[in-house]
């Protein structure tokens, strides 16, 4: 169903709204998956191949485009291309807190697990047969869409004309604990990349943090900032301008966190740091807008038996560098703990549910070896040297053992690599110099 079509300058845009099963094994209960539509206005009455971008996350909604710069840009010259909101974010039948607080955990639990890759590629398989006329599509996957885009190749490769893959091909072997292995060390680079660039930030950092372990800091929202979540904030240090980010923030409190902590913090519980700090370390750690990207981090690794059991959490009991009275202050990553479904408001009714989704002793595999290995679908996948996320050496041994797969390893980009101009270029050439798609 197309609910509504407008035109934002150089964007003709469609909005299509369907209705797929809550659970694909047992299509009872059902609920509404979006996906909007771009093509360039001057080529609307065109035959153009279709590409589906896949988000990042996992819990990632598609794009809001306000023009057509970068990767978007670039692909409407060929492309109509499909911005999918995965199921649980946007406008995809929304999971938050309102949903959890009427689940009972294990209803809960059982509820979070059908909005996993399986699902999502069923999803979108379905928006290709029923809505795009069933042609085969091309995939961009940035990010946790290169998990999707295994996922894809492995349940539904008939579907697919070409997939294209940004600093995102998950491990063959899902293993939460492995992942954590090899990313505190590349956080704890990270950390000490950003204190060379910024050294007075050891000393604003260790004051804060003994300012924020005397308690009485309260967010707007109401809850406690406490040193590891702000330690949090260090999940941005994967992007290219995450350590100026991170400077701007502790510039609004260089000069006000207090020498000697004070004997009472000032009235309204906000204690005596800036408003302008704790508004912008609350809008980064409150997870209001994707709390599937907390309640699933972990889940996205389940994969067969054996259960996730807080990996992060374990792995940084490993790391006393991590500590919160250690210093120099070290910042966390891409790490979901459980203390976050405590202290984060938008999580609180997600932390049972997502305990009992932490002890799951099975999960249904999400990559088929066999099929993988004689995949025929063209893969050309960027692989970031320096990742903070995902990494580089994972997804060189699967680029090893994907059929027809093309790894371009390169340092020059961060994580959000796809938003320079040059690397989805670089991309669809790899494909295009092997002889292109496969056609439908």
């Amino acid at each position: 169903m197309i609910s509504a079509t407008y035109t934002i300058p150089g964007m003709r845009m469609r909005d299509h709204v369907v209705e797929v099963p809550l659970d694909w094994s047992a299509p009872d209960a059902t609920i509404t998956v979006f996906a909007r539509e771009v093509v360039d206005p001057a080529r609307d009455g065109e035959d153009l191949p279709c590409l589906l971008y896949l988000q990042g996350g996992p819990g990632g909604k598609g794009p809001r485009p306000t023009g057509t710069s970068g990767w978007l840009g670039q692909a409407l010259e060929t492309y109509r291309v499909i911005l999918l909101d995965q199921r649980g974010t946007g406008r995809s039948s929304r999971v938050d807190g309102r949903v959890m607080s009427a689940l009972s955990p294990r209803e809960g639990a059982d509820h979070l697990a059908r909005f996993r890759a399986d699902s999502i590629v069923a999803d979108a398989e379905h928006l290709r047969t029923t809505v795009f006329g069933g042609r085969r599509w091309s995939t961009l996957g940035q990010s946790y869409g290169g998990f999707l885009t295994l996922t894809y190749l492995s349940r539904a490769p008939g579907g697919l004309s070409a997939c294209y893959v940004a600093g995102g091909l998950p491990s063959l072997d899902p293993d939460a604990a492995e992942v954590y292995r090899r990313t505190y060390p590349r956080v704890a680079a990270k950390n000490d990349a950003f204190y060379r660039r910024y050294p007075h930030h050891v000393e604003t950092t260790g004051r804060l943090a003994d300012r924020l372990a005397a308690g009485d800091v309260l967010l707007p929202d109401g809850d406690t900032l406490t040193v590891r979540r702000l330690q949090s904030l260090g999940i941005d240090f994967g992007m290219k301008p995450g350590y100026e980010r991170m400077h701007w923030l502790l510039d609004e409190v260089l000069d006000e966190v207090p020498d000697e902590l004070p004997d009472k913090a000032l009235p309204g519980g906000r204690g005596d740091l800036p408003e302008t700090f704790l508004h912008q370390v609350l809008a980064r750690s409150s997870y209001a807008d994707n709390p599937l990207f907390a309640a699933l981090q972990e889940s996205i690794y389940g994969s067969g038996p054996g259960a996730t059991a807080w990996a992060a959490e374990r792995e940084r009991a490993r790391h006393p560098a991590f500590a919160e009275d250690a210093r120099p202050l070290l910042f966390t990553g891409e790490m979901i703990y459980p203390w976050m479904f405590g202290e984060i408001r938008a999580l609180r009714p997600f932390g049972p549910a997502v305990e009992l989704l932490a002890e799951r002793a099975a999960w249904p595999p999400l990559y088929d070896l066999d099929r993988l290995a004689a995949n025929e679908v063209p893969v050309a996948a960027a692989v970031y040297f320096d990742d903070m996320y995902v990494d580089a050496g994972l997804q060189l041994d699967t680029a090893a053992r994907v059929g027809n797969t093309q790894a371009w390893v390169t340092n020059e980009y961060e994580h959000d690599g796809i938003g320079d101009d040059r690397v989805f270029t670089r991309l669809t050439g790899l494909v295009r110099d092997l002889g292109g798609g496969i056609t439908p």
